[in-house]
């Protein structure tokens, strides 16, 4: 079990206001803040370059912390600068040529949909959606009726931004393998409340971020390649961190998932992203779950019960993002809950333009409670909630 007193002790500010924004962007703990402002004053005082030379021991080892995280091994894991960096790195290695096919679900958020079709239509790829079943989730059955050897990727949302599902995934990978189709996990909205093992899961490639359940700093983002995906994958965004120049028309791209990396990096950010995941290993995976699973399903009872409110989750299974509207727009919503010292977000039908529209809705509400959330903080957000739509 988690000792609330001691994470809430790590993080000042979850005293301060009920924070449900953790899919947004949550608050980092103590250790976090202590590794990048700590980096920070050492670059102040002997430059980055040998400050990076000091730590790096501690930046190597975040390579095994991550594989210890993720289900992975050492050489199957790359640093970036975002969720956004990771997940365009590897969607743009993925070879593709006219007549070859990509497959997204009903719930594909607009930071993938956007480069999917932009490639698609340069290379005269096809995108096509696999149907969503009763539940809101992915159709594995549509799916298999929809696979065949011209698809050469599946991109899977694992949370999704805007509702609390979470896709199942280990079906469809072993789906999509059944043809030689390579599958992209979206873990933004998963790594840091849910297990996500890469050798449990099967995926051939992970992207993830720091900034939001994993709680570590903005502008960092990790990505899982494994060994059997790094054959097929053409890296195209490549330099020093990448290869060797090794002659003057040679050159040598490395062999594990680093060829991703570029040189350049905010050294302090990468260390507190370290700090942050081994803050998670420590608390235990499963515990973070299950915590994460108490405040969301506290919430979701919660607001049942305020006339006026409908939620909007949908799934089989449910994560730590709740998602309702209540007959007022969703930004006004939020501004009001803000004075009750209430900190929520919205989703808005631009990033999950096929579900929203699917579904009818413009926007929803979306509150997302962390381990570090009290109970009684639940409750009174639910308060709050029932005072604004009154």
């Amino acid at each position: 079990m988690i000792d609330l007193n001691a994470v809430r002790a790590d993080t000042p500010a979850a005293s301060r206001r009920v924070f449900l924004d953790s899919a947004g962007s949550s608050l980092p703990p103590r250790p976090v803040l202590d590794a990048v402002v700590g980096h920070l004053e050492r670059e102040a005082e002997v430059g980055g370059y040998v400050a990076a030379r000091e730590r790096e021991d501690d930046l190597e080892a975040g390579y095994g912390v991550f594989a210890e995280l993720l289900g992975a091994e050492p050489d199957e894991i790359a640093f970036t600068d975002s969720a956004t960096r990771s997940w365009l790195a590897a969607f743009d290695a993925v070879p593709l040529a006219a007549g070859d096919r990509v497959l997204i679900t009903e719930v594909e958020y607009a930071g993938n949909a956007v480069p999917i079709l932009h490639r698609a239509h340069e290379v005269g790829a096809s995108v096509e959606t696999i149907p969503s079943d009763a539940r809101g989730q992915v159709d594995v059955e549509a799916l298999k009726e929809l696979l065949d050897e011209r698809v050469k990727l599946v991109s899977l949302v694992h949370v999704p931004t805007n509702s609390g599902l979470v896709n199942p995934v280990r079906e469809v990978v072993e789906a999509a393998h059944g043809v030689g189709a390579l599958v992209l996990l979206d873990a933004c909205q998963s790594i840091g409340q849910l297990p996500v093992r890469a050798d449990e899961l099967g995926v051939d490639l992970i992207s993830g971020t720091g900034r939001k359940w994993l709680r570590g700093p903005r502008g960092t983002g990790v990505l899982v390649v494994r060994r059997s995906a790094r054959e097929v994958l053409r890296p195209r965004l490549v330099d020093l961190r990448s290869g060797e120049w090794v002659g003057p028309r040679e050159y040598r791209l490395r062999e594990d998932a680093r060829v991703f990396e570029l040189w350049e990096a905010a050294v302090a950010d990468r260390l507190g992203l370290i700090a942050a995941a081994r803050y998670a290993l420590d608390l235990g995976v499963d515990e973070i779950r299950r915590e994460v699973a108490d405040r969301a399903d506290r919430l979701r009872r919660g607001l049942a019960q305020v006339p006026g409110v409908e939620l909007r989750d949908i799934g089989e299974q449910r994560s730590g993002i709740v998602t309702f509207t209540a007959g007022r727009p969703v930004v006004e919503l939020r501004e009001a809950l803000a004075g009750h010292g209430v900190v929520v977000s919205t989703s808005h039908v631009g990033s999950t333009l096929l579900d929203m529209t699917r579904r009818g809705l413009d926007g929803v509400m979306r509150a997302s409670p962390h381990y570090f959330v009290e109970p009684a903080q639940v409750d009174q957000a639910v308060e709050a909630v029932s005072r604004c739509v009154r």
